[in-house]
């Protein structure tokens, strides 16, 4: 029986793995490291492994300034000011706000009691700052779901402090749709109900109807493994991308939909060369191709893009994506893994192993 059982697991590896190891004519052979044959992703001018920034998607300079001036002087005003000065509706605006609280939970992490101590004063120093207690309810919530397990007391205890914090950051700015995207985020811990997580929804809506990263936050919500399903998840993608103003991102939503769902062990033989994964993907390509350069939700599209593409073997669309993002791995799918600098090198690694199985070079590809 052991034998048996054996066997099984060994035909799962292969069908996983083999399409890696051995590909059709054009596709990938694998050698040993150090061969002459061997893809260098250094060829490229990739960032190495050990320097890839974790924090963010993408580049925001002014971003890494003001945590790096905050956490050395442990002054509090300078993300103030950072925030004070970005739009309310700026996509912008709630990665920073997100940005702040990851830096003040990785502190506290790092030194358990004393970590994080910028952030409690500036919620002490001023109540009244709104982006101040952004950042504090994003902070509970990241504290809720590292430190604690999901639907313990304790978990539930430090998101119901999380929405109380929302409540104050939302009437200390109006029309900032911030404090509701940080609590939809609450909404999925507490499993608010489908009629509670709409009235929520709406107040977003309301405020940013195109805003990407909340789109995002809230698909989380409909996703099967939460208080949703494949169907509903779906629909959420679909019908938000279908009323996509021209330039937005959220034509790619539906890839995200379908990334939240994609089974544990694929065995189906040309699962990431169907009609739903390409339809998704094609309109994920369409969205970034539309999108401004500088559109702070970019980075996040490029980066799925870049799994996808490998999958489907369409190896010189991903190094494309990867030029772009390289140096960057604080987004999906990376960080679903205990070390998204290393998913992030693999998965390019076979990107540039695939692109220059087939032709490619450094020389050939466009920057």
């Amino acid at each position: 029986m052991e034998i048996l059982w054996f066997l099984i697991a060994l035909c799962m590896l292969a069908a996983v793995f083999g399409p890696f190891v051995l590909r059709r004519r054009g596709g990938i052979r694998q050698v040993a490291p150090g061969s002459p044959d061997a893809a260098d992703p250094d060829a490229y001018g990739f960032v190495r492994q050990e320097d890839l920034d974790i924090r963010l998607p993408g580049p925001d300079q002014d971003l890494l300034d003001v945590i790096e001036a905050v956490q050395r002087s442990q002054d509090w005003r300078a993300a103030s000011q950072l925030l004070a000065g970005t739009p309310k509706e700026d996509e912008a605006r709630w990665q920073r706000v997100q940005a702040f609280a990851g830096a003040a939970s990785l502190e506290l992490a790092q030194q358990p009691g004393v970590g994080g101590a910028w952030l409690r004063a500036w919620r002490a120093e001023a109540p009244k700052d709104a982006g101040g207690a952004a950042v504090h309810a994003e902070f509970l919530v990241q504290q809720a779901w590292r430190s604690s397990t999901a639907g313990t007391d304790d978990f539930r205890i430090i998101l119901e402090e999380a929405r109380t914090v929302c409540g104050e950051a939302a009437l200390l700015a109006p029309g900032d749709p911030v404090p509701y995207i940080v609590e939809l985020a609450v909404a999925r811990g507490l499993g608010y109900s489908h009629e509670e997580f709409d009235r929520l929804w709406a107040k977003v809506i309301d405020r940013a109807p195109a805003h990407m990263g909340a789109h995002i936050a809230a698909l989380h919500y409909w996703c099967e493994k939460w208080h949703g399903s494949r169907e509903e998840a779906e629909r959420f993608a679909t019908t938000a991308a279908a009323r996509a103003p021209q330039g937005s991102l959220l034509a790619a939503l539906p890839l995200f939909a379908l990334y939240e769902h994609l089974p544990e062990v694929n065995l189906v033989q040309g699962f990431y060369r169907g009609v739903t994964v390409t339809k998704a993907v094609e309109g994920a390509l369409f969205a970034v191709h539309a999108a401004r350069p500088d559109d702070p939700v970019l980075a996040h599209v490029r980066h799925l893009l870049v799994l996808f593409l490998v999958q489907m073997e369409r190896w010189s669309e991903a190094m494309h994506q990867l030029v772009h993002i390289d140096g960057h791995v604080g987004a999906l799918p990376w960080t679903q893994g205990p070390d998204p600098a290393a998913e992030y090198t693999v998965c390019r690694a076979l990107a540039v192993a695939g692109y220059e199985a087939n032709g490619g070079s450094p020389a050939t590809l466009p920057r």
